[in-house]
Order: structure tokens, then sequence, then C-alpha cells
């Protein structure tokens, strides 16, 4: 799988960039995902992540991940994927700032939050969510099967 990570902090480091690039292809695998498949994962400020959630999920408050699928169909959109083309599974968006805050305030180090925060945005562009109780239970048994298999643990 092809991941272009970006990072407008900065402040990410490449061992950290390595980390999640190795923690992606082991979800990728655990999924069955094309190694043709490509993604993105951004690192942003709060500044930048609550500019996003405003305008497109209409909160206006940062938030610690979003993610935008290029599987997901919209109504009238005209289908572009063919069969010679790469599976674009989307864009991640990561506020830096989050992940520190909510490392310190769930006591866990700031890799387990970045690790946690990237699979979490990974498995919601392959479709799983937590719109309800039964979705997030899924999504969650999910996320943690996938990161004590990786050897990442709270």
């Amino acid at each position: 799988m092809y991941i272009d990570f970006h990072d407008e902090t900065n402040t990410v480091t490449s061992d950290y960039v390595d980390l999640l690039e190795r923690l992606l292809q082991f979800a990728a695998d655990k999924e069955g995902i094309s190694k043709e498949a490509e993604m993105s994962v951004n690192f942003v400020d709060n500044k930048e992540i609550q500019a996003l959630n405003r305008n497109y999920r209409g909160k206006d408050a940062p938030t610690d991940v979003i993610s935008f699928a290029m599987q997901e169909s919209v109504e009238g959109e005209i289908e572009i994927v063919g069969e010679d083309m790469p599976l674009a599974l989307g864009d991640i968006v990561i506020s830096v700032d989050k992940a520190k805050e909510q490392a310190t305030e769930y006591e866990h180090s700031y890799e387990r939050e970045l690790a946690f925060l990237t699979l979490h945005g990974f498995l919601h562009l392959l479709g799983y969510d937590h719109m309800n109780k039964s979705d997030e239970a899924t999504m969650f048994k999910r996320q943690e099967e996938i990161l004590g298999a990786f050897g990442i643990e709270r």
C-alpha cells in the first residue's frame, strides 16, 4: 500500500512516521487491502482541524482525527474507478495538538495516541463507524485487536 505522509506542523519525527507506516501496512494486511491501494495521512494543528471539522462536519471545534473516505458513494456522483486504477482509500487528518492533549488525559504515550488515531482513521476509510453502539463495539474491538497484535498496548 502506498501511503503519503504530510506534516504541516513539522513536529512529527521520522521515527513516528515509520511506526505509523508499519502499523498501517500491518492493518491493511489484516483487513485484506490490496497492495495497490493508496491513502494519505496529514498532521495538522488544532486550528486547521477545527476549520475542517466546521466545514465538513458542521462542528466548530477541534477534533482529534477526521477521515475522508474515497470509496464512499455520494448520490449523483459519477463512478470513475476502473479496473486499472489503484484503490484510492482516502485521507486521514490528525491533530497533533489533540494527540498530545489526549495522551496526557488518557495517561499513555504520545506514540500510542498517534497510533490509535491513525488506525482509527484508517478503519473509517474502510467503512467502519461508531454511529450506534453495535458498530462502535465492532470498530473499537477491531482497533484493539490490531493494536495488540502489532504490539501497542494501553
